[in-house]
């Protein structure tokens, strides 16, 4: 009998906190009657001995001969007939562990959108793990394609050095840059900067991972983002966000719905033709640069004369002025049109003049019309204020949110491939080998190692899971000419032909 490591729970010392309930993968621990318990799902995982606060869960040895231990990773789960380990990939049928989900063989990406010379044979979802990896990759294959001989290896590699980069499309303030990002209370990642009508977060990375009792949160939220599942965060003193690959982002309850066209002043270069037909003077409202039609270069460029209006905001160059962070007008502190104007010069200004304050989606608008004593006061939108605004929204793309998956593939992710893993770097970065990411193409850092990017929405749908290291498992395949896989020190050896392999899938 085979020595196997068990959980035990000390029941005098456990306070029914839950932690140990609410981060175990499989369910296999309870809190009864103020006690965790222990069921049929346990494969002695162990995250509920390392997020326990108390110490009162730890491992022992006790011999249980019908459990299959795993070895396709570092945690070496003990895993009960017909059960599951904690990552979920591999079941015990009769003793023996099998990979229970079909290995993938077509991608999804449209036959357009490859930009390698040869696109994966085969992709490595469902291709399983072989740990040590000084042993060859799980499946190796090899075909012609145009007459050329072409391999593909092919490995799902659990990855320490792993994230996603979040891009959300929003004019709304989330938060500081840097400031941290929770899931249930726990720091999964940070606000990094603003892009072009949108807010960015890394989720994840190597020191979140394994830096505190909190990374298996962490590769969760990594997983349920790369896998297309929503998922609810907090911005440390700043937003609620629910985020989903491909849909509209939900900010403190409310939806977005447009990302802006340009900021406040590249909405004025864009539409001044026709603003300056429809109205004296527009204010577009913006965190970041407040746009001023009579002011600004393409105000002039059609003629207009600068109208005495001062803006809202702090001025930068003629007809921009920077925005403040906020939850008003166009992601400002504005919250009534009429903030958007400081004061009007009424030695240049006159009487009746119309202004038209809007935010660079269009979604918010006022008409306003300067008073005898200096002041703007709301007046119904006119029909030319109106075709203004709606151009302005047309030209703005719907809201979503775009998730990149990165990560790093290490020394061992690569000793599968090759007896020499410098010359597989080598060649990836000078595309002699294309690297591809649960059937979709990356982008590969320059500089040195294997640093990738992929589009997670191009990704097989539930390519990626995690394991208790902490870490997230890639789906990774390398294609390559066999001459190439030769020169790099391949594992020839371990070759079989995609004919083959289909036969051997048939006949499963």
């Amino acid at each position: 009998m085979e020595e196997l490591k068990v959980i035990l729970v000390n029941v005098d010392k456990c306070r029914g906190c839950r932690i140990c309930e609410n981060n175990c993968p499989l369910g296999a621990i309870s809190v009864i009657d103020k006690i965790a318990q222990l069921n049929e799902n346990c494969v002695s995982c162990g995250i509920c001995t390392k997020v326990c606060p108390f110490q009162v869960v730890e491992k022992t040895e006790e011999k249980k001969s019908e459990n299959s231990t795993c070895t396709h990773c570092p945690v070496n789960c003990s895993v009960p007939l017909n059960k599951t380990g904690a990552c979920k990939r591999y079941t015990n049928v009769d003793g023996e562990l099998v990979r229970n989900r079909k290995l993938v063989i077509d991608s999804v990406v449209k036959e357009s959108e490859w930009n390698v010379k040869y696109k994966p044979l085969i992709t490595a979802v469902g291709s399983g793990t072989n740990y040590p990896c000084l042993r060859p990759a799980p499946k190796i294959v090899q075909d012609t394609v145009d007459g050329v001989d072409v391999v593909t290896v092919v490995t799902e590699a659990p990855l320490s050095y792993s994230g996603v980069k979040v891009k959300i499309d929003t004019n709304m303030d989330i938060g500081e840059e840097g400031a941290k990002v929770k899931r249930n209370g726990k720091c999964v990642g940070m606000v990094t900067t603003e892009e072009y009508g949108s807010k960015m977060l890394t989720i994840g990375g190597a020191n979140l991972l394994s830096g505190s009792n909190d990374g298996f949160i962490v590769a969760r939220t990594i997983v349920d983002l790369a896998n297309g599942r929503k998922v609810k965060l907090k911005v440390e003193n700043g937003s609620q966000l629910e985020i989903q690959q491909g849909k509209p982002p939900v900010i403190d309850g409310l939806e977005e719905t447009y990302m802006r066209v340009g900021c406040g002043s590249a909405t004025i270069g864009m539409f001044a033709a026709s603003l300056s037909k429809a109205v004296d003077e527009a204010v577009i409202l913006d965190f970041h640069v407040v746009g001023l039609l009579s002011e600004h270069a393409a105000g002039k460029e059609v003629g207009m004369k600068y109208s005495g209006v001062v803006p809202y905001g702090r001025k930068s160059t003629m007809g921009r002025y920077f925005g403040k962070h906020g939850h008003g007008w166009g992601g400002t502190e504005v919250e009534s049109p009429v903030e958007a104007v400081k004061s009007v010069d009424m030695s240049i200004a006159k009487t009746g003049y119309k202004i038209l304050v809007t935010e660079t989606t269009g979604q918010k608008y006022a008409l306003l019309e300067v008073q005898n004593d200096g002041s703007a006061k709301e007046i119904e939108m006119t029909e030319q204020a109106v075709k203004c605004v709606k151009l302005i929204s047309d030209n703005c793309e719907k809201s979503v949110v775009s998730i990149m998956y990165t990560g790093g593939t290490g020394g061992s992710a690569r000793a599968g491939v090759t007896t020499f893993p410098k010359k597989l770097t080598n060649a990836v970065h000078n595309n002699e080998v294309s690297m591809t990411i649960a059937g979709a193409p990356t982008f590969v850092l320059p500089g040195g190692g294997i640093n990738f990017m992929v589009d997670v929405s191009k990704m097989i749908p539930e390519a990626t899971t995690w394991v208790p290291t902490p870490a997230t498992v890639a789906p990774v395949e390398y294609t390559m000419t066999r001459e190439k896989y030769d020169e790099i020190g391949g594992h020839t050896n371990s070759i079989i032909t995609k004919e083959q392999l289909l036969k051997e899938l048939d006949e499963e």
